[in-house]
Order: C-alpha cells, then sequence, then structure tokens
C-alpha cells in the first residue's frame, strides 16, 4: 500500500490558527490520504469522490475544532467514514423509484418497493455496524467487486486475513439480518 504521509504538524497548526496559504496547502496535501480513505470505505467510487469531497470541505471549514496536531488522519478518517455511511444510508432510502410500475401493478408494486427498501436499510444498518476493518474488506470485495488479492493488497494484508475478515463480515451480517427478520 502506498505512503500515507500526512501534513506536518506545523502545517496544521498554522492552518488552525487562520493561515491562508498553510490552509490552502493541508487541504491539498490530504486530499491523496482523504481519497484513499473514501475508496476503501465506500460502496461505489462516485459516492467515494463526492464523500472526499465533502471531508475536503469539512476540513476547510472546521480546521480550526481540531483540538491537536497530530490527530488530523484520525479526525480525516471518522468524517470520511461518516460520510460514507450517510451515503450507504441515503442510497439504500432512495432506491428504484416507483414510476416504472403500471397502475394495473401499482399496489403491489408499492408494496413491494417498501419491503426492498426495508431490506436494503437493513443490510446498510449490518454492513455499518461492522468493525471497520471487516467492513472495508466486504464493501471492496462485495459491493465494489474486487477480486480477493486486490482487496488484500489494497488494504496491506495477506490473502488469508482477507479471506478471513471477509468470512466474520459476512456472517456477521447474515446473523444481523436473520435476527432482525424474526420479528416480521
Amino acid at each position: 500500500m502506498a505512503d500515507t504521509v500526512w501534513p506536518e504538524e506545523h502545517l496544521v497548526a498554522a492552518a488552525r490558527r487562520g493561515d491562508p496559504d498553510s490552509l490552502s496547502a493541508l487541504v491539498s496535501g490530504s486530499h491523496p490520504n482523504v481519497r484513499r480513505l473514501a475508496r476503501s470505505l465506500c460502496a461505489t467510487p462516485e459516492d467515494a469522490e463526492d464523500a472526499a469531497q465533502e471531508a475536503l470541505i469539512i476540513l476547510y471549514r472546521k480546521v480550526g475544532m481540531l483540538r491537536a496536531s497530530g490527530a488530523l488522519a484520525s479526525w480525516m478518517f471518522r468524517i470520511v467514514r461518516n460520510e460514507c455511511l450517510r451515503r450507504i444510508r441515503t442510497a439504500a432510502r432512495d432506491r428504484t423509484p416507483l414510476e416504472d410500475a403500471g397502475p394495473e401493478t401499482a399496489a403491489d408494486s408499492a408494496e413491494d418497493e417498501a419491503l426492498r427498501r426495508l431490506d436494503a436499510g437493513r443490510v446498510a444498518a449490518a454492513i455499518a455496524a461492522l468493525p471497520p476493518d471487516q467492513r472495508r474488506v466486504l464493501i471492496m470485495r462485495d459491493l465494489q467487486g474486487h477480486s480477493g488479492r486486490a482487496v488484500a493488497a489494497a488494504l496491506g494484508i495477506g490473502t488469508a486475513a482477507m479471506k478471513s475478515r471477509l468470512h466474520r463480515a459476512r456472517t456477521a451480517v447474515r446473523h444481523t439480518l436473520r435476527a432482525g427478520g424474526e420479528g416480521r
């Protein structure tokens, strides 16, 4: 995996004080790392780009709220993670419009659509509840469709570790969905 060098602490400190040149350098220096985080956490490449942009906007606007200069990486990780999760929830909520349904099946289609949205929301919630290492593997492998080797390489882990995490993630999601479906 490529180096994940974040901007130096003195640059973060200067940006926190409001120095415009430092702030610009901080945002541009953080961009590659933020994009990498978003690509590993978001469900689609488009969501990753959007989440990265949103995270950089938040960095630009709220860098003064960052308490410790050395906490930039963890702060940005939380912002990107939250943005990716928000996009997963929004996508699950906004799936397939009802306009496709013909007039004779509108009632059946509306019910089916409601059930599909409910299921998609449950799946998104189950994925969001996974530990970060399992969630990244599951999203990259099952949602983004990367090969096992590519996922392992991108995360800097061995193929066996990737397979183990993927198995645990799938099992946890399956268990969560079965446990939630018993009440229906």
